[in-house]
């Protein structure tokens, strides 16, 4: 090869050096073509090195001679150096092939172990060096989870139930921040703040409405496996990592990595993180003498802390009219006469829960919170908070100050989503939280579920939900599709609100001030209220029935009136149900004051044009309807109907009957 490459170097040379070479004008035409038919490349390239007629005699033909041997070296290193390397790439193929198929034999060899014997957890050699029979020698955290869950709220206990249900044998790892055992949140600002138990805050076990009494946690610690055990046990189990935080997330490697250095592999993981309460920035930019006044309230810690300090203090402030402030309001107003507390609530809507009701509603619910022992403030924006003195002193921005002990913030919701950026996951810029599909699914083996999901609903497009039975729901059908089962979000999760034991409503779909409203009420009776509701469904925690009810299964008490009464001045809003329309199409109801009837609510809402609505409206003769175009509507524009109510003719699968049945 060596020998050929250099020929063919020296004829091209050849040919370009008799174009370069001078000689004598006579014969160049003949000679030329003499040396062009007749005599050989080679032995012209050796006269023309021989020649002395050219011009520069011997010194060019010794530059030629260096030339051509120059570049055949050249030729020669540039051979050998390609040849070797070839070797080299030719041997590393070979071994790397040979290794491939070694370890496709290990890993088939592998996977049929695994299945004979039934998937047996990955350990580590520490764990394979344990005996069995002494737990204490094992490793507090396992090295491996089939099913890793990370957060250990609602949604991560529902996907655990879930898993368990479908997969009895399954290793479920629940790694939660939160010092305590997965529990529910709705009755830190409910009922607990009624219970006459002055251990509340250590025994956390409350009375539900309906007088029936019950702990918070979802389960007792003897549910639960410990952590250490979880890869020896026979039957698979759920184990919680309590104190524990995920900081970091390898997709690509299927491990994620805690606060404290361990690192745990997973075959399918749930990432239910859920959320932290926002604060305001006014508060954030004030010292930190105002910081150990406030309270930002979402854990079991926060609301012994705030218990505490109500008996301690002589004002607390509200800040925040939603669904937790209005609670929190109502919670802490029933302490007014029988301690001397002082409560104010104070927030920039011009009544409490002012972005899901209906002003009329939202203003009847800022006095019904009055009436609590409330000091509401409503169009109050906070401008700045200081210490003056030994109490807190909030400057609004329309210039009124307001004295206080302490203040509660309770002003939404941030998702946590901390661990977006090490997995590589998106976060939707509009609505916040981990983008995923209409599975709940973020990669092929990733799930997001609660709060911190912002999902595809199939009917009302890309959502966020912060609430209870959402974190049931969608915990639920994660843990369903980390199972194989390949569900979309069909379901639409409900949300409630109790201002105490007396009132309360229910809730489901878009339930935005800001759309059109219709609105039907009658007065209230005695069973109107949620104790009553609890009492009928047998649980405080209404979800819990809710959820797994069909419309089917909902019947109407024979027992029950069949003419609403006409409600009197003062008593408009006793119960009823309200509507909220967009682009002519019911997408939202709020039932108030009437439940255990969300399953009629999730048949009728998206597919009922409020055309047939109100002509179901005119024909039934309703006692007493509200039409709210917008929020900003007065209460004059509301159509009034009072004529005889008659509700046989009525198809009883049309919701109309089904609803004004209840009323």
């Amino acid at each position: 090869m060596f020998p050929c490459r250099v020929a063919a170097v020296a004829e091209k040379l050849a040919r370009s050096l008799r174009f370069l070479t001078p000689r004598p004008r006579g014969w160049a035409a003949a000679g030329n073509l003499l040396q062009r038919r007749n005599v050989p490349l080679k032995l012209q390239l050796s006269r023309q090195m021989a020649s002395s007629g050219a011009r520069g005699g011997k010194g060019d033909s010794s530059v030629l001679v260096r030339i051509v041997g120059l570049s055949a070296l050249g030729a020669g290193v540039y051979v050998y150096k390609t040849l070797k390397e070839d070797k080299q790439r030719f041997n590393d193929r070979v071994e790397a092939m040979a290794m491939k198929s070694q370890d496709m034999k290990s890993t088939s060899e592998v996977g049929a172990a695994s299945q004979a014997t039934k998937a047996e957890p990955r350990l580590t050699t520490a764990e394979q060096g344990a005996p069995e029979t002494d737990p204490s020698a094992r490793p507090e955290c396992p090295s491996h989870a089939p099913f890793l869950l990370i957060g250990g709220g609602t949604a991560a206990f529902a996907a655990a139930r879930s898993i368990r249900a479908r997969d009895p044998g399954a290793r479920v790892l629940i790694i939660s921040e939160d010092p305590d055992l997965p529990y529910m949140r709705p009755p830190l600002s409910k009922e607990l703040w009624f219970s006459e138990d002055p251990n509340v805050t250590e025994t956390l076990r409350f009375k539900q409405w309906n007088g029936k009494e019950r702990s918070i946690y979802f389960q007792p610690p003897s549910f639960y496996v410990p952590a250490r055990d979880l890869p020896y046990t026979e039957n698979g189990g759920v184990a919680v990592l309590s104190g524990k935080k995920v900081v970091h997330m390898d997709v690509r490697g299927s491990v994620v990595k805690l606060d404290d250095g361990t690192q745990i592999s997973y075959d399918k993981c749930l990432i239910a993180t859920g959320g932290s309460p926002r604060n305001l920035p006014a508060i954030e930019r004030a010292g930190k003498d105002v910081h150990q006044r406030l309270t930002l309230f979402r854990k079991i810690e926060d609301f012994r802390a705030l218990e505490k300090i109500s008996r301690e203090v002589k004002s607390i402030t509200i800040i925040g009219g939603g669904f937790l402030g209005s609670e929190l309001a109502c919670a802490l107003g029933r302490k007014v006469q029988a301690r001397g507390l002082e409560v104010i609530q104070m927030f920039p809507e011009n009544g409490n829960m002012g972005k899901v009701l209906p002003e009329y509603l939202s203003n009847w619910t800022t006095d019904k919170v009055k009436r609590e022992g409330v000091n509401v403030m409503p169009n109050a924006v906070v401008k700045s908070v200081c210490v003056c003195g030994n109490r807190l002193v909030i400057k609004l921005k329309d210039g009124r100050k307001v004295e206080t002990d302490h203040i509660v913030a309770a002003v939404g919701l941030e998702p946590n989503v901390e661990l977006a950026k090490s997995a590589g996951l998106e976060v939707d810029s509009d609505f916040g939280g981990f983008r995923v599909n209409a599975e709940l699914q973020a990669r092929s083996n990733i799930w997001v579920a609660g709060d911190a999901a912002c999902f595809y609903d199939i009917k009302l497009g890309r959502r966020r939900v912060e609430h209870h039975d959402h974190a049931v729901v969608s915990g639920r059908l994660a843990g369903e599709n980390m199972t194989g089962a390949a569900k979309p979000y069909w379901h639409q999760s409900m949300f409630w609100s109790d201002l105490g034991p007396d009132v309360g409503y229910e809730a489901i779909g878009l339930v935005d001030s800001s759309l059109p409203t219709v609105g039907v009420f009658a007065k209230a009776t005695a069973k109107d209220t949620p104790k009553s509701a609890t009492e009928q469904s047998g649980t405080g925690i209404r979800s819990e029935s809710e959820t797994e009810a069909e419309a089917s299964e909902i019947t109407i008490s024979a027992s029950s009136p069949s003419t609403p009464q006409v409600p009197k001045q003062g008593e408009d809003y006793g119960k009823g149900v309200i509507f909220y329309i967009r682009d002519k199409v019911v997408v939202g109801i709020v039932l108030w004051n009437i439940f255990n009837r969300m399953p009629i609510a999730r048949k009728v809402r998206c597919f009922l044009s409020i055309d047939e609505w109100l002509a179901h409206l005119s024909s039934s003769s309703v006692m007493y309807a509200a039409y709210v175009g917008s929020n900003r509507t007065s209460q004059s524009s509301r159509i009034h109907f009072h004529r005889k109510l008659w509700l046989s003719t009525l198809d009883s699968s049309i919701f109309t009957g089904d609803f004004l049945s209840c009323l």
